[in-house]
């Protein structure tokens, strides 16, 4: 297994500068990460720096706390694109999701992969740390209906983060053909080794160096 090829090499830090997302995009042509996963405001510098490499650009949408309309969300996406993202990682409604606004979590989710559709891949953070397990499985139902390419452990922002049994939960809820990103606690090989185990597909990492290196590190997201 080729781990750093499902790496998603991210820093998404409030006080993130122009020289570490430069070390960033660096160090994942260097080592063929899947993608760098940056905010919204570094994503056509990232693209200029990755230039010409399979290395892809991913990018947050309503992050980190999902707050936003789901109009708003749309436009980020368009946003985004246009600055050369390839992939959108968005944040659901937590709190209408715990309403059991059913309705208004698959319309949040829908503008998102509509205005992404043929243009960038779509990954759906579910906030797991947030959720009761009845609330992942409807995330991830929600997703699937939506018509998402992923679904998505963690912002990396509430605690907690990806564990193999989330993992091997959201794989079971939405089949084998959607992407499962593990997000947020995986700092190590051996960590990546047991999300990839559980089910998943990618895995979004401030520690991918370690990772690739068999080593460990101090942060995780």
């Amino acid at each position: 297994m080729n781990i750093a090829s499902l790496i998603d090499h991210t820093l998404l830090k409030a006080d993130a500068t122009k020289s570490q997302i430069e070390k960033l995009c660096a160090e994942a042509k260097e080592h063929q990460f899947a993608s760098v996963c940056v905010n919204p405001t570094w994503v056509k510098f990232a693209a200029e720096q990755l230039k010409g490499t399979d290395v892809m650009v991913c990018t947050v949408i309503g992050f980190p706390l999902g707050a936003n309309t789901p109009e708003v969300k749309a436009f980020e996406v368009s946003d985004a694109i246009a600055n050369g993202a390839n992939e959108v990682d968005m944040v659901i409604n937590i709190g209408a999701l715990k309403d059991r606004d059913l309705e208004l979590v698959e319309r949040d989710i829908r503008a998102v992969v509509d205005a992404s559709k043929g243009r960038a891949g779509s990954k759906v953070i579910i906030e797991t740390s947030l959720l009761t397990e009845e609330e992942k499985v409807i995330a991830c139902e929600l997703s699937v209906k939506a018509g998402a390419d992923f679904v998505k452990t963690s912002t990396g922002f509430n605690g907690g983060g990806a564990t193999p049994e989330d993992i091997a939960l959201m794989r079971k809820t939405v089949g084998p053909d959607l992407g499962v990103k593990a997000s947020g606690g995986v700092r190590n090989a051996a960590d990546a080794k047991a999300v990839v185990d559980a089910g998943a597909t990618r895995i979004g990492a401030s520690a991918g160096i370690a990772i690739v290196q068999g080593l460990t590190a101090d942060s995780d997201y």
